[in-house]
């Protein structure tokens, strides 16, 4: 029987419209993602930009962190020009798709080598353009199906982005070994077409959609609903939950900017961090993001989201391990292996944990707000990186990433005692 239940569960994920889209739509998100960080600083580092100035450059990617600024008015106002012809979300979703494109083509004509002042700007409109695609797809995502669906959307969308994730990563890498620079990111933007022609074809929802034209912009609507909505759900442990997400995935930002220039600084050549890094790794991430699953579904959220953090700081111990013994492709294996599946195990907790925290009433507003918290203080003191390396070298900058491990238990294990003082007071039991 329970054979029977995950055939038809797999033969709906390949002929259901909704789930294809949302996989063309999940890899148009994460198309972007390395091209303006990860990748990036490879071809910042081959063109002879010095580690503090990759470390600054980290901070164009800010646009994640700060994308719930804007996220409560793309709900409300349709896209300029696209709106009209497409609806609400999607024109804001192929607007978006298009501005991605041009910016990496942007990024292709430029010489980081001798005008970076170009690459920047490119860079930081690029990451704009990409953060508020997220939005939109997320938004979609949410209105297009009911929520008994949102599961199978969710694995859908994951694995388009783990995939874009491989070609922008691998990919790029494989073209600029072997072609060049200008080559990879114009192949990129090409492909940015797959999750334009989804747009195109997806059905405008409209669950969420505001009736009728507004003249002015409820500024103070939009913001304070969600925020207020939140606040009152959990009350004065809000702020305990926050802090959690704040620091939960730090160490993984910190180590994160300076991983590519670690290998380039150890003599790998692009291959070898294609191979190993990006299709190597990606399959261990892969199983990690499984691992986590399953984690949660069997011993709960809070036990998977202590082991996850653990587990993920620690793993930098094979970065420093490696960066302490020099160029060898069996050590660069391991500490791939180590650091992917505790970074996908880790990952997957923490959607489950900030899909907890949401409302469905202001998914949209509230989810970008989650995404974007749990990842500004790693942007923001990643773009220090660099001169932390220069200062205290490469191993201990990856045990100092490790250390930051220890708070995140502490604060995991309170955040557990306090969920596990509401659900018996409430008579449920522990969410999952």
């Amino acid at each position: 029987m329970q054979a029977e239940s995950q055939r038809q569960s797999w033969l709906r994920f390949l002929t259901d419209p909704k789930l294809a889209l949302m996989l063309a739509l999940g890899f148009s998100s994460g198309l972007p993602f390395l091209l303006v960080f990860s990748t990036q600083s490879a071809w910042l580092r081959e063109a002879g930009v010095s580690t503090q100035h990759i470390g600054l450059m980290s901070w164009v990617a800010l646009a994640y962190s700060f994308k719930f600024l804007w996220a409560p008015l793309l709900d409300r106002y349709d896209a300029p020009f696209l709106g009209p012809l497409l609806g609400r979300r999607r024109g804001w979703m192929a607007l978006t798709q298009f501005g991605v494109a041009l910016c990496l083509a942007g990024l292709a004509f430029g010489d980081p080598a001798h005008r970076l002042a170009w690459t920047i700007v490119f860079a930081f409109c690029l990451g704009f353009f990409s953060a508020t695609q997220d939005i939109m797809i997320d938004g979609w995502r949410i209105a297009v199906a009911p929520p008994e669906d949102q599961g199978e959307m969710s694995a859908a969308s994951q694995i388009g982005y783990k995939f874009a994730i491989l070609c922008a990563g691998a990919g790029a890498l494989y073209l600029a070994q072997f072609v060049s620079w200008r080559a990879a990111y114009l192949a990129m933007a090409c492909m940015m077409a797959v999750g334009l022609g989804a747009t195109l074809m997806a059905p405008e929802p409209r669950a969420h959609i505001v009736v009728g034209p507004e003249r002015h912009i409820n500024v103070i609507a939009a913001y304070r609903d969600p925020l207020r909505d939140f606040l009152q759900r959990n009350g004065r442990f809000a702020l305990l939950f926050l802090a959690l997400l704040s620091i939960y995935r730090l160490p993984d930002f910190l180590s994160g900017v300076m991983a590519n220039p670690l290998y380039i600084d150890l003599g790998f050549t692009k291959a070898d961090i294609a191979n190993v890094t990006k299709l190597f790794g990606f399959w261990v991430g892969l199983g990690g993001i499984f691992a986590g699953g399953v984690a949660v579904t069997r011993f709960g959220l809070m036990p998977s989201l202590l082991i996850g953090g653990i587990a993920a700081s620690a793993s930098h111990l094979a970065l420093a391990e490696l960066a302490a013994h020099g160029a060898d492709i069996r050590f660069l294996t391991v500490s791939v292996c180590v650091e992917n599946f505790a970074g996908g195990f880790a990952g997957t907790a923490l959607i489950a944990f900030m899909s907890s925290l949401t409302s469905p009433l202001y998914a949209a507003a509230q989810y970008a707000l989650l995404s974007s918290l749990y990842a500004l203080p790693g942007k923001l003191l990643g773009g220090l990186s660099g001169y932390a390396v220069a200062a205290i070298g490469y191993p201990a900058f990856f045990v100092a990433t490790s250390c930051i491990g220890i708070p995140v238990a502490a604060i995991c294990i309170a955040v557990w005692r306090v969920q596990a003082r509401q659900s018996a007071a409430s008579g449920q039991p522990e969410a999952a």
